[in-house]
């Protein structure tokens, strides 16, 4: 937490800065209030980078955009129906809102669009205290109706009106409480979780691509596992993504945790430290940290018990692969997105074999191929699924897939490994077996694809050799 002298003068900085400075001459000039509003307020209080210039003013949509279209490169109107334009300014983005006054239908919980003239009345209809501050233009005033600076003082979350309301008005505010608890490391005032677990039913309400969006906003935080638990907790998760709450009742069959829950908690957790690691420049990888969390989401539909009474859970990786397909298209996340999180649930054991005894290059090579573009991430699931307590165990599964990944860039070194093709291609196979295009061609390919992965490249001639003997075998040539 900045002190209140160290955000003010990181805001007089931001206010003195081209784009804001321009915007706010502009605005006066024409006789409008102007305010920057939401989270640019309350990260310079926490000291987080200043980011998503946001503003609010007295001024119609019209006049906003009669304003800024002089010192604007582009401008563009999609959210003008809810009072919003956007526009580039000095080379960076902003979105001008009229002050509002909505009201919510509870049927639909659409927003009635009003507009207001008060900036005190537009902040107290936002979400959180903590997010609803302004600061003035010109003057620099600090506009704070509900007690948000006391609040970040406090490290609290709550609503500026009773949060019954705030979340009958718009249910996806639950979600989104849960995002900030992950982003700030904020906890819940009591009343607020209170009244998400009472209205977690209300979460139905809301469309999937909302839901979907907020979740992906949650799991991309720095740290998600504060937010998860507090959807879980409340029983939103029930709702919205059940697959997860249900693995508490799931024990692991390693008995590190007291459930799958915590285990894939902490698989997430560690997941993301590695990403860190590995790319540390890198946007948060939303595939690889939903691959995470979802990982043993199979568990529950196949567990069972070995004649020692040990419990297992045969197939819970491709059991997984296809719930999180279903469930991920319920949300209306797109197909490349749910197929590349299906295949890492799919594959995350694969390497498990590996460590019981060495893999041959053939292995090696199909274990690439199989997971493709996603095989980075799958080093990191993979090296995250390890979560025993037995030191020893960590550092021999640790040691093996070092020597795994050691192997795959040996591999790759001598041949082409990440984009395996067979020697041939399909206009080559119909030359040579002097067929059309059909299923024989297909057949061919694929007896050519797994000579590629048994051994290697064989060179054209040497390929078309072995095509020839395989053609004569099924009397096609």
């Amino acid at each position: 937490m900045e002190s209140v002298a160290e955000a003010m003068a990181r805001l007089t900085a931001l206010a003195g800065s081209g784009t804001v400075s321009t915007l706010t001459a502009a605005f006066v000039e024409a006789g409008f209030e102007l305010a920057l509003v939401g989270g640019p307020v309350r990260d310079a209080f926490l000291g987080r980078e200043l980011t998503d210039l946001d503003f609010a003013t007295n001024a119609t949509p019209d006049e906003i955009l009669r304003v800024v279209g002089p010192i604007s490169t582009t401008t563009w109107d999609i959210g003008r129906d809810f009072g919003t334009i956007g526009a580039r300014v000095e080379g960076e983005q902003v979105e001008i809102t009229t002050y509002r006054s909505d009201t919510y239908d509870r049927e639909t919980r659409k927003p009635v669009v009003a507009f207001g003239n008060r900036i005190d009345d537009d902040l107290l209809r936002r979400d959180f205290t903590v997010n609803a501050m302004a600061l003035s233009l010109p003057d620099l005033s600090l506009v704070d109706p509900s007690g948000g600076f006391d609040d970040l003082v406090a490290k609290r979350l709550r609503t500026p009106g009773t949060p019954e309301q705030s979340f009958a008005d718009d249910p996806l505010r639950m979600m989104r409480a849960a995002r900030f608890v992950a982003q700030l490391q904020f906890p819940l005032v009591p009343e607020v979780v209170t009244a998400m677990t009472a209205l977690a039913d209300s979460i139905l309400m809301i469309s999937a691509e909302r839901v979907r969006d907020e979740f992906i906003k949650l799991i991309d935080a720095p740290d998600p596992v504060p937010g998860i638990r507090t959807l879980v907790d409340t029983g939103i998760l029930d709702r919205v993504f059940p697959e997860i709450p249900v693995l508490i009742r799931e024990h692991d069959e390693h008995g590190r945790h007291k459930d799958v829950y915590e285990h894939s908690l902490t698989v997430l957790t560690k997941s993301i430290a590695l990403e860190r690691k590995r790319f540390p420049d890198s946007s948060p990888d939303t595939i690889g940290r939903l691959a995470a969390l979802l990982h043993d989401i199979g568990k529950p539909m196949t567990r069972s018990f070995d004649n020692t009474k040990v419990v297992t859970f045969y197939g819970h990786d491709v059991a997984g692969a296809r719930l999180a397909k279903k469930r991920l298209h319920a949300l209306r996340f797109d197909n490349d997105t749910t197929a590349r999180v299906c295949n890492l649930i799919r594959l995350h054991l694969r390497f498990f074999g590996y460590s019981e005894g060495e893999w041959t290059d053939s292995a090696v090579r199909r274990y690439v191929r199989d997971a493709g573009e996603e095989l980075e991430r799958l080093h990191i699931l993979v090296r995250s699924d390890v979560t025993t307590r037995n030191d020893r165990k960590l550092a021999l599964m640790d040691a093996a897939y070092t020597d795994l990944e050691a192997r795959i860039s040996e591999i790759r070194e001598r041949e082409e490994i990440d984009a395996i093709r067979p020697d041939l291609d399909g206009d080559q196979i119909m030359m040579i077996l002097d067929v059309q295009p059909g299923r024989v061609v297909g057949e061919a390919r694929a007896f050519l694809m797994e000579l590629r992965l048994d051994e290697g490249p064989l060179g054209e001639d040497e390929a078309e050799k072995r095509l020839r003997a395989w053609a004569a075998g099924r009397e096609l040539s």
